[in-house]
């Protein structure tokens, strides 16, 4: 780029180069309530009015789902069931029943929730932006108003934005939208993890970006984090003719996941359901390395039976029938309740009763799913591998192991909580394989939480105390002689793959989406090259200089 072209910085998220004019988010629907009181003989209506458009909203968000994959579906069915939150919907019933009009009732409970999730914090305060973009939709279907969200772009276009709802942001056209950049959210948010998923670079955290005006040309380093602001035209194209040969070189790699000279590393694939296993067998993806399995909990008033879940579960099996398939068992609370189950009151859910702990919270859930797990596994001819989330001492694990093996599965456990990766060592006596949930080992070995902007920085996968945690539960592994692998958001950064691998890493599992440019960087690169890599990383004290640190070793 020449010297005179001005460039942001922001957290880098997923890689990629994205050149284009700059298009921002349509403008939120201005918001006029009224105080008029609604007469007593009119308030039914007004109430009946207000669940309608509710119920079209929800409608529209599953709709959405259904058509989505992988993260993407589990945000918006996560939406649906916000928007349908009895409480919520409670609160602005209850105002309507006061004398309110239904859209007046609509903005007041939608503040009285967003200062109680801004008081609780952590992943409940990740919530707001979706709570408003639910309160804006609703309020568009009250005033006969076309839904809010993003204009299709008529050319490839750089969107940038203060933030993203996970609603706009699955709808994206990776084809028109060449790259993304918000000023909020971090390296683990929805906006990060759904961009990932479908291949558009992304920078969070970009400082500056709200001064550039629609229309202006910018060119977007998602590898970097660097924001180009009107960048010289032959240096933008330079650099995007070699984009499109890396994305070349990318597609035409074809597996097996090893280094140049020969290492073998299992490069698998993140799903949810049926669907999103199919879609991922046209990757390259030697198996699952992370089958998400809340998506089918979420959206119900009632625990899905044994015999529903047996299907859910065979159609993965079934997908990649004698491959690995790694399931994780329900992970929910926190930002994903569960509504037949009894959640405590909790002033900081990202620390409460989530993971394996809602198994205490509703018992019998546990027992029941992994009797389903088995009985698909039965069906199908699969021996699954099976892994409890939130594991934070020995005892936990030893407990899931024990269910695991009495119905002949594989039991493991997942690192995310810094105690585990700690006591790796110990958790290995009873488990016959760990895999490293990096995005929450981020927030919880930082203090951080990862949806912040402020704090983007610290909950990056690169922090090297993070990374420090990884490499002692890799050695662990190598030590016991048991498969360590990583499931996080790390594991689809290319450059980080190879760090991870050189750390004694022996699978990666990350969006079908990130499988072919994982496997590709891996393939030139030797195992010696990722090992120095890791030991140079490790001696760095922040994510930019472990960032160069592995470039200069790895190109």
């Amino acid at each position: 780029m020449t010297n005179e072209a001005p460039v942001l910085q922001g957290t880098p998220v997923v890689p990629g180069i994205g050149y284009g004019p700059v298009i921002r988010p349509a403008p939120r629907p201005q918001i006029t309530t009224s105080s008029d009181v609604v007469p007593d003989t009119a308030r039914e209506a007004e109430a009946a009015r207000f669940e309608a458009a509710v119920d079209v909203v929800a409608a529209r968000l599953r709709a959405r789902a259904a058509r989505a994959s992988g993260a993407a579906a589990e945000v918006l069915q996560a939406n649906a069931v916000l928007v349908e939150d009895r409480a919520w919907r409670g609160a602005a019933e209850g105002k309507i029943r006061a004398g309110a009009d239904a859209v007046a009732a609509t903005v007041g409970a939608t503040a009285q929730f967003v200062t109680i999730f801004e008081k609780i914090g952590g992943l409940q305060a990740e919530r707001v932006t979706d709570l408003i973009d639910i309160r804006d939709r609703v309020l568009a279907q009250l005033n006969g108003e076309p839904e809010p969200g993003i204009d299709i772009p008529e050319v490839p276009s750089v969107l940038l934005a203060d933030d993203l709802a996970p609603a706009d942001t699955a709808a994206l056209d990776p084809a028109l939208v060449v790259a993304i950049a918000t000023t909020l959210g971090g390296p683990t948010s929805h906006t990060a993890i759904i961009a990932r998923q479908l291949g558009i670079p992304c920078i969070v955290a970009a400082a500056g970006i709200d001064d550039i005006e629609a229309g202006t040309a910018v060119l977007v380093d998602g590898g970097t984090g660097q924001i180009v602001v009107e960048p010289d035209h032959e240096d933008a194209e330079a650099v995007i003719e070699r984009d499109r040969a890396d994305r070349a070189r990318i597609a035409m790699w074809t597996g097996p996941g090893q280094t140049s000279d020969g290492h073998p590393i299992a490069i698998l694939a993140n799903v949810q359901d049926g669907a999103g296993a199919r879609a991922a067998r046209s990757t390259p993806a030697e198996g699952v390395g992370l089958f998400r399995t809340e998506l089918c909990f979420l959206d119900r008033d009632t625990e899905p039976t044994v015999d529903e879940q047996i299907d859910i579960y065979s159609a993965v099996f079934e997908a990649y029938q004698g491959r690995k398939v790694v399931l994780r068992t329900l992970d929910a609370g926190s930002d994903k309740p569960l509504r037949f189950a009894d959640h405590p009151d909790e002033h900081n859910p990202a620390l409460g009763v989530r993971g394996i702990r809602i198994a205490a919270a509703a018992p019998g859930i546990l027992e029941r799913q992994l009797d389903a797990v088995a009985a698909a596994a039965e069906r199908t001819g699969a021996r699954p591998w099976v892994m409890a989330p939130m594991i934070a001492t020995v005892a936990e694990a030893a407990a899931f192991a024990e269910q695991v093996r009495s119905r002949n599965l594989v039991p493991g456990v997942m690192i995310e909580v810094p105690s585990a990766a700690l006591l790796a060592d110990r958790v290995l006596t009873h488990v016959d394989f760990l895999s490293i949930g990096t995005n929450d080992l981020a927030q919880y070995t930082m203090a951080a939480d990862r949806m912040s902007p402020a704090l983007a920085s610290l909950t990056d996968a690169w922090q090297p105390a993070v990374l420090a945690l990884v490499a002692r539960t890799a050695e662990a592994g190598s030590v016991a002689g048991k498969p360590v692998g990583v499931c996080g958001e790390a594991a689809a950064d290319p450059l980080l793959a190879c760090v991870l691998v050189g750390m004694g890493v022996s699978s990666l599992s990350c969006a079908a989406s990130a499988v072919a440019s994982v496997g590709a960087r891996l393939s030139a690169v030797t195992a010696a090259q990722c090992q120095d890599a890791a030991q140079a990383v490790l001696s760095t004290d922040d994510p930019p200089a472990a960032r160069a640190a592995a470039s200069r070793i790895l190109g």
